[in-house]
């Protein structure tokens, strides 16, 4: 089970994913080889998955951020969600309820490729139709999650 101290190292790392065992056993005040040993353990567990670099998609020429709708005929099976996690631009795949199948993040360099890509999607077989919501402004976007409080 993760107790407090594990909670503590977690939210190290989620603000800095790069931070040495080192530092964070300095911050929660426990020696080096204790942090490595319990980040080493969630690794193995499972509850740390990987590390990441966030890249601005701005300065590398993806500005353009969209959610695709996507509806399929596929009773069983994945065809159309595989299809859909080959395409580089698609950054996220959900398999959601309601009346589409998949909620797609991807993006893009403009509206012009955005509309390139949905032809993509629209060629995936049992893939029947596509909805697309265009964002404006991102206000927030994280992949940190609301870790319980701790002493």
């Amino acid at each position: 089970m993760i107790d407090n101290t594990d909670l503590k190292i977690l939210h190290h790392l989620q603000k800095d994913s790069s931070m040495s065992n080192a530092a964070i056993a300095k911050e929660i005040g426990m020696t080096s080889s204790a942090a490595f040993e319990r980040v080493k353990k969630m690794e193995e567990k499972g509850i740390i998955k990987g590390y990441s670099l966030t890249l601005d998609p701005k300065q590398l020429d993806f500005s353009l951020l969209a959610f695709v709708f996507v509806q399929t005929d596929e009773k069983f099976g994945n065809e159309a969600c595989d299809g859909l996690m080959k395409i580089p631009e698609v950054q996220e795949v959900h398999n959601v309820a309601g009346e589409d199948c998949y909620l797609v993040k991807v993006r893009t360099k403009d509206t012009e490729a955005l509309s390139m890509l949905i032809r993509k999607f629209l060629q995936i077989p049992l893939v029947r139709s596509t909805r697309t919501s265009v964002v404006l402004e991102t206000i927030k976007e994280t992949s940190e999650l609301p870790l319980a409080k701790f002493d």
